[in-house]
């Protein structure tokens, strides 16, 4: 699907590559071993190659939250981030929200986010509700996983204020989770990543890990939180070892302050319409990822209107 976008050109859209229109750009993304990361830097030098921006660079992150604080104050230029993190944050609902979160503006959905519950494959968990009593990892303290992860906890009975039976919870990232997770520090692993996630993959060769169904978790998901989560399929053969899962799955949108630059903005939105191919990690199995029926489903954060403009001009 991306190669296919490759060959398309907008509605006005200048044939040759344009001018340098900034002169610096940075991607906050995520951890290493992850799509966040691969992605923000595939972006960055795309940006560079089409002479969006004279210098374009990724940022290291711990993920969706660090990355709209970030963005927030001025720190980075564009931000990617799961559509409930950002949702959040633009009406001040999370907790480390800004007074000028609501400043964030969406350029697009980029791909779909597929939230993993990982256990090891002798451990006898067979549902979210088997975690009751144990330890689990649930994301970096500034991650998106760590907000969508509570949220599942909370809807299985496990956290927050209704909770019905306890775990300990661990402000652990992927690779520190994974880590865990193989030497029995935890006995489960929530991480939400594309697909494959690369760290996720390394670590099924050598232990033998399994995916919890979690489903069944959506209706009260959607009931609470409005419509931020689908039922996804982690189809068989993409981690070894694992069958099939159905779990849920998290739009990421790529973020920007209000106050970029609108030709800037243009011709970010025209990159991910027309250049897909270049940004789509090679380890990617392609599902959900940079589709330009999708682009302009940002879950609630508003476009910023270039981006608008872009979109409609594509569209007709």
């Amino acid at each position: 699907m991306a190669t296919g976008l490759a060959g398309f050109v907008l509605p006005g859209a200048a044939a040759c590559t344009p001018a340098a229109r900034t002169d610096a750009i940075t991607v906050a993304g995520g951890e290493s071993g992850g799509f966040y990361l691969e992605f923000a830097t595939l972006l960055a030098t795309s940006l560079t190659r089409r002479a969006v921006a004279r210098t374009a660079s990724a940022v290291q992150t711990q993920g969706s939250l660090e990355n709209i604080d970030r963005l927030v104050r001025g720190e980075v230029t564009l931000g990617i981030a799961l559509a409930d993190s950002a949702a959040d944050s633009v009406a001040g609902r999370s907790a480390s929200a800004a007074p000028s979160s609501a400043s964030i503006r969406a350029l697009g959905k980029v791909y779909e986010n597929y939230l993993h519950c990982l256990v090891r494959a002798d451990s006898g968990i067979g549902a979210v509700a088997d975690l009751a009593g144990r330890t689990v990892g649930v994301g970096g303290q500034r991650s998106g996983t760590s907000l969508t992860a509570r949220r599942i906890l909370e809807a299985a009975g496990l956290s927050g204020a209704d909770r019905q039976a306890g775990l300990t919870e661990l402000p652990l990232g992927l690779n520190q989770g994974v880590a865990a997770l193989r030497d029995g520090r935890v006995e489960g692993l929530f991480w939400s990543g594309g697909l494959p996630t690369a760290a996720i993959t390394a670590a099924a060769k050598d232990t033998k890990l399994r995916l919890v169904d979690l489903s069944a978790l959506i209706a009260p998901l959607r009931a609470r939180y409005q419509g931020f989560y689908d039922r996804v399929l982690i189809q068989a053969g993409t981690y070894p070892g694992m069958p099939a899962t159905w779990t849920v799955g998290v739009a990421n949108v790529l973020l920007c302050r209000a106050d970029m630059g609108a030709d800037v903005a243009r011709s970010i939105v025209e990159l991910l319409l027309t250049r897909a191919s270049e940004l789509v990690p090679a380890s990617s199995l392609g599902v959900q990822f940079l589709s330009p029926e999708t682009l302009i489903n940002t879950a609630g954060v508003p476009l910023h209107p270039a981006a608008e403009d872009a979109y409609r001009a594509f569209h007709g």
